[in-house]
């Protein structure tokens, strides 16, 4: 199904994105609990001719949101339009998006926990009663113009649900957390990827890309594609074991999946003899936005046991140093490394 979108609030599809995105929950691979629940929530939908409750997307980036999104719509037949949070900066953006709904549309919006507060505040009312009243006077008692809206299913992707106001998360009655893939997963995703890019690749090639992913099928489509470019120049005839270390090393990803600003945020925590490093401070060490780390590198190094994530900062762990060949603190600096 083709994105519909509003002229001055498009995202604009990416081509070698969409090229990949499975089209049906049943080429969308892993994540069964959250695909099979989306599946019975639609259906039931469906058969009592109702729209489909507000649905809240969570999880890192990379894993599906997107798709889901766009899966969720086709299967209920539905037109889909999609936003993103920070591109709705304003009242009058969201207002203009809404009024111009005809009845069923699956309204899809990425990074919504960057849409600022008041804008959120606005789809309150939207949201359950499916009208929208915007002021047009400031001040207490300032006149509101009321607008009647369309039926319509918000579907709302977020890295950082902490970050929602509590009344605007409430009113998703639906909410469903992927999780990172495991390595036979991604297998599949590889072994996927190859046959629609058209490329030959062995199977120990695609357990190791697959070991190294990350955990993230974009990542994992990312690889296989920039692989695919060595294995071109090198005149390979395809992706072999050889081809893909060779590939990896130069794209920097060690065999741990790890990429050189990881490795660099473990040295500059290393170097912090174990204590807590601030998260501002890590970002300017590594000359990179706080968000990005915390969206996209940390979860990972948190899932794989490299750091610790605690109120004071983000602490090294026993592993991390090792994996950088760094000498870790003694135990008499704390009781970190004693299990």
């Amino acid at each position: 199904m083709d994105e519909i979108v509003g002229p001055q609030f498009s995202q604009t599809p990416d081509p070698y994105e969409n090229q990949l995105r499975p089209k049906s929950f049943a080429d969308f691979i892993d994540q069964s609990s959250v695909v099979e629940n989306l599946r019975v929530y639609i259906n039931a939908a469906r058969d009592r001719g109702d729209m489909l409750d507000h649905v809240l997307l969570t999880g890192p980036p990379g894993l599906g949101k997107t798709t889901l999104a766009h899966i969720l719509a086709a299967e209920m037949g539905h037109p889909l339009i999609a936003q993103s949070g920070p591109a709705l900066d304003r009242p009058a953006k969201l207002l203009s998006i809404l009024t111009s709904l005809d009845q069923g549309f699956v309204i899809f919006i990425d990074e919504i926990h960057r849409m600022p507060n008041i804008v959120a505040e606005y789809l309150y009312t939207a949201m359950t009663d499916f009208k929208i009243e915007l002021a047009v006077d400031q001040g207490f008692g300032g006149n509101r113009l009321p607008f009647e809206l369309s039926q319509f299913t918000l579907v709302g992707a977020t890295t950082s649900e902490g970050m929602l106001l509590s009344p605007f998360r409430d009113r998703f009655k639906i909410e469903e957390k992927l999780t990172f893939y495991p390595p036979d997963e991604l297998f599949n995703v590889v072994m996927r990827t190859a046959r629609i890019l058209g490329v030959k690749i062995d199977a120990d090639a695609a357990k190791i890309i697959s070991a190294r992913a990350r955990g993230t099928p974009r990542i994992t489509n990312k690889y296989v594609a920039r692989i695919r470019d060595f294995a071109q120049e090198w005149d390979a005839e395809k992706i072999t074991t050889d081809v893909t270390e060779k590939a990896l090393d130069r794209l920097g990803v060690d065999g741990c999946g790890l990429t050189r600003l990881d490795r660099e945020i473990l040295g500059v925590l290393a170097r912090s003899g174990g204590k807590a490093v601030g998260l501002k401070t890590i970002a300017v060490s590594v000359s990179e936005e706080p968000r990005t780390i915390e969206e996209k590198y940390e979860p990972f190094l948190i899932q794989q046991g490299f750091i610790l994530k605690t109120p004071q900062g983000r602490v090294p762990t026993k592993k991390a140093f090792e994996h950088i060949d760094a000498v870790p603190p003694n135990q008499s600096q704390g009781k970190l490394f004693d299990a």
